[in-house]
């Protein structure tokens, strides 16, 4: 005997879940982005409910939103020296990538800090970018001449310690100097 066919139920979503699934997925969009403030309060949401699987994920998520954000915050500076500190502690425990983003951040702020400028010369040396380096250097001697004393003694500059370049930013002819301003040194100028 031939079974009569069933008509199919229409499966009805729950509507608790189609909810709980778009707040899940408006979470981790904002956390690919790296918006941590924002995904949060989508899997708060999420944990709210009633699905057990998407609130397991989204506890796992909100765990990695609330890392990042103490992260971030702990980086909160109070002075732009503090926060060059911490890019210089970032290049000393190699994070050259990280360091060269927040010394970056603070050229930004101010194109004219001596001591920037001089650490991403430093960096630029640490990396094995000469010419960088080199040119960044001179612009800090420039802003700043005292830095030439410490530049001397800093190992983050021993890539250039042979280079006859580094040696002239550093240990300038005192002759060339006065020999600008003192008219009368023996010498002829063409005509």
């Amino acid at each position: 005997m031939a079974q009569k066919p069933t008509a199919k139920k229409p499966v009805v979503e729950d509507p608790r879940y189609t909810q709980a699934l778009q707040g899940y997925e408006a979470g981790l969009r904002a956390m690919q982005e790296h918006k941590f403030d924002k995904a949060k309060p989508h899997f708060q949401k999420v944990i709210a409910g009633p699905i057990k699987e998407l609130v397991d994920r989204a506890n796992v998520h909100l765990s990695i939103c609330n890392q990042h954000l103490e992260r971030s915050a702990a980086t909160q500076f109070k002075t732009p020296e503090e926060h060059f500190d911490y890019a210089v502690s970032l290049m000393n425990v190699g994070d050259y990538v990280t360091a060269r983003e927040h010394l970056d951040k603070l050229l930004k702020q101010n194109a004219k800090s001596d001591y920037v400028v001089y650490g991403l010369a430093a960096l630029d040396c640490l990396t094995g970018h000469v010419e960088d380096s080199l040119k960044r250097l001179d612009e800090a001697l420039r802003l700043n001449a005292q830095l030439r004393f410490q530049a001397r003694n800093d190992s983050d500059f021993q890539n250039l310690a042979e280079d006859p370049r580094f040696t002239e930013l550093l240990y300038p002819d005192p002759g060339a100097e006065l020999g600008s301003s003192d008219g009368d040194l023996g010498e002829e100028e063409p005509a």
